[in-house]
């Protein structure tokens, strides 16, 4: 059977991965570039793998594409699957790096921001405010997305002259339309931003991400954390830590907007928060694909299904997040009261799991009522059917979120 060839653009993420699910529990797709892989949209399944010590997701020991030299700078994807950090890292260098990073992400850290996170909501609502009435505005851009860009900088220590720039490659990162060599080219002025970051940082330390790491590479005599292992890693903590809280709170605040019965019941308290936010992570879960991960050594799966040695795997969130063996016949409606909303794999799982999911969760905990709050008249501005989709098939958010915030 044909490989299902992905849409690099992510036109249609949920009917894709629909497509992908009716193949079984794992399916053979081609990803940009012709490169194949087999996407996991078994929920039980996919759980599995992400725990299974015979899956990395380093391609230098475990790739066998990347090994034989057919991977090259020429795949858009490349600054997925090359960088040095806990992305790519596998067995006791993963957990190395992990136990180097988790510290600035501790739950102490987290919640020491949720002052901080409501004055930036706030501040936001109140340019909103000023809206004229009939006009409308983007909530993508002028909400979704300055939320967790402005929380994750200043969490990392970004100074305000380096901000701009560096969110300019943040969205580049995910742009599915981007050539190899805009891709290449992107990875390299982020990287040349980050290390600008890193040495002022090291002129000028304070209490942040940045300033942690480095005390404990140059303590280290850098035997434990080398400067591109540095670099890389705040690469990550960035981009990782920046576009899925958009893309959280895009979708939620869209699902709110087109399902009135549960705005109304969450507005009125009948419904937790909390719940609507894990249920929008299923729903729409913010990483649509994650490349990628590698078998270690030949899988075989239930059904006849085997995985061998060296190939690539895609973890398929989106897909899994909607198993209808999980979450039942309905598992493409929106509903926070579902008794299942919570197990899904927006996160990841196992030793990969996101380590700053409970800063995402936090942020969404804070912006989202306090939005439905200050304009309870608000409505969309476009039909649902209007919105168009990121062009991305790894990112799954709005490229615009267009709502007229106060009555007629």
């Amino acid at each position: 059977m044909e490989p299902i060839v992905l849409d690099p653009t992510g036109a249609d993420i949920q009917g894709e991965s629909a497509r992908i699910q009716q193949r079984g529990p794992v399916a053979l797709v081609e990803l940009p570039g012709g490169v194949p892989a087999w996407s996991v949209t078994d929920q039980s399944l996919l759980r599995s793998l992400l725990a299974d010590p015979r899956v990395s997701k380093d391609p230098r020991q475990h790739w066998m594409s990347f090994i034989n030299g057919e991977i090259t700078e020429a795949w858009p994807l490349l600054p997925w699957v090359a960088v040095d950090n806990m992305f790519t890292a596998y067995g006791s260098d993963h957990r190395r790096l992990r136990r180097l990073v988790s510290p600035a992400f501790s739950h102490r850290r987290s919640i020491a921001m949720r002052p901080r996170i409501a004055e930036i909501t706030e501040s936001l609502l109140d340019s909103l405010a000023a809206t004229t009435v009939g006009e409308p505005v983007d909530l993508r851009d002028r909400f979704a997305y300055p939320v967790p860009i402005r929380v994750i900088t200043e969490l990392v220590g970004v100074p305000e002259w380096l901000g701009p720039a560096l969110h300019k490659c943040v969205d580049g990162f995910f742009d599915g339309s981007f050539t190899a060599e805009q891709a290449q080219a992107n990875y390299l002025e982020m990287y040349r931003l980050i290390s600008e970051l890193v040495a002022y940082r090291r002129e000028h330390p304070g209490d942040d991400v940045t300033s942690v790491l480095i005390a404990t590479r140059d303590e280290d005599d850098d035997s434990q954390l080398s400067e591109k292992e540095l670099v890389d890693t705040l690469m990550l903590v960035i981009n990782a830590g920046h576009e899925t809280t958009v893309n959280l709170l895009d979708q939620a605040i869209v699902a709110l907007l087109t399902h009135p019965e549960q705005r109304a019941a969450v507005v009125a308290g009948e419904l937790a928060w909390s719940d609507v936010v894990e249920e929008t992570l299923r729903f729409q879960a913010p990483v649509a694909h994650l490349p990628l991960r590698y078998a270690v050594e030949e899988i075989e799966i239930a059904g006849g299904y085997r995985i061998a040695k060296g190939e690539a795997i895609l973890a398929s969130y989106a897909g899994a997040s909607r198993d209808p063996k999980v979450h039942g016949a309905n598992t493409s409606e929106f509903d926070p009261a579902r008794a299942t909303r919570d197990q899904h794999l927006a996160f990841g799982h196992g030793a990969h799991h996101c380590i700053g999911a409970s800063l995402a969760r936090l942020e969404a905990a804070v912006a989202l009522p306090a939005l439905f709050e200050r304009f309870p008249q608000m409505r969309l501005a476009t039909s649902p059917g209007e919105l168009s989709p990121v062009a991305s098939f790894i990112s799954n958010g709005h490229t615009t979120v267009p709502v007229y915030l106060h009555a007629d």
